[in-house]
């Protein structure tokens, strides 16, 4: 290439780099204004507690994405996620701000179903020992949920999908049982099992089994003829057919169950450790509300947000290492 061509690909360039480095200062110089505006506007009824460290957080961001931008000149691993999320880097203190503006300068939403960002900070930094242990107890609760559930679905979903036998007896169930909503069965499982957290598991277990069961029969169910004949021409026995054959080419239909069974489980969570459980995000959502300390409930709202939203990616990041060949067929 030229000098002359470099030169004029170069002046193209120069007013999208321009462009996102304007980007980058606006969204330094947003999280800089809303740290002086929560630092410096008065409080319109109290003065709440960690005004001053939701400022200094807001300068910390500022910073961060400052020494980002200057990495992101040199690396760009570090300037393409850097640049994907600017807008987002410039929404959030807007919002921030209205958050701040609605509920601590100017008292327009009523206390106290509506707290300011420094009261959740307050919690987070004050109660973290009581939120760090439902988190636990909740974190436990849902994978031992999960994976039973999970499990006996993939067993069940790999036979209702290869043996039409099993089929007849367990499809029948399947349409039964699996479209009734778990929560339904709460007052008959605290009955039947001997603890909540039995009783809690199976719930779970139970919002779980029902889409990975369907997802997984009808992953098995669709599988190509043409790559069992093959395989039999090659001498297979069925135990092979199965585990080589079936099951692998099932695996983009159990992960879509997977994820369904994943989000259904949060929400069978919740109310499962609302009923006769000591711990939990359910049970420190139930005491906030109590307590009409709604602070602490969107504090834990939001991070039980943040930890479902996290193992969904995961198990996303499993999926595409796991089916290379499917990576980016399904977003999140």
């Amino acid at each position: 290439m030229s000098s002359v061509e470099l030169a004029v690909r170069g002046h193209a360039l120069a007013p999208r780099i321009n462009w996102r480095w304007r980007q980058t200062a606006l969204a330094v110089l947003a999280w800089v204004a809303v740290a002086l505006l929560i630092i410096y506007w008065p409080n319109a009824t109290r003065q709440w507690p960690m005004t001053q460290g939701l400022a200094n957080l807001c300068l910390a961001v500022a910073l961060a994405i400052t020494l980002l931008s200057i990495a992101g000149y040199r690396f760009a691993r570090v300037a393409k996620p850097l640049r994907r999320a600017t807008p987002w880097l410039i929404a959030l203190p807007l919002l921030l701000a209205l958050w701040e503006l609605l509920t601590a300068k100017l008292a327009l939403l009523p206390l106290p179903f509506f707290a300011p960002p420094q009261a959740l900070l307050a919690v987070y930094v004050g109660d973290w020992p009581r939120l760090a242990q439902s988190l636990w107890h909740s974190a436990l609760l849902l994978a031992s949920g999960v994976v039973l559930g999970a499990v006996t679905g993939f067993i069940a979903g790999v036979a209702l999908g290869w043996s039409s036998s099993i089929g007849y007896w367990l499809h029948p169930l399947l349409r039964i049982l699996g479209p009734v909503p778990s929560t339904a069965l709460l007052p008959l499982c605290f009955f039947i099992f001997p603890t909540s957290w039995s009783a809690s598991v199976f719930l779970i277990a139970l919002a779980t089994w029902f889409p990975v069961t369907v997802l997984t029969w009808s992953g098995v169910a669709s599988v190509d003829q043409a790559y069992y004949d093959v395989a039999r021409t090659m001498g297979a026995k069925p135990r092979f057919l199965i585990v080589q054959v079936a099951i692998p080419a099932a695996l983009p239909h159990v992960f879509v169950g997977l994820f369904m069974g994943l989000g259904a489980s949060f929400s069978t969570l919740v109310v499962a450790e609302m009923m006769g459980v000591k711990a939990g995000i359910g049970w420190y959502l139930q005491w906030a509300q109590g307590w009409a300390a709604y602070a602490n409930m969107y504090a834990a709202l939001l991070l039980m947000a943040l930890a479902c939203s996290g193992l969904i990616s995961a198990l996303f990041m499993l999926r595409d290492r796991l089916l290379a060949w499917q990576q980016g067929a399904m977003k999140w």
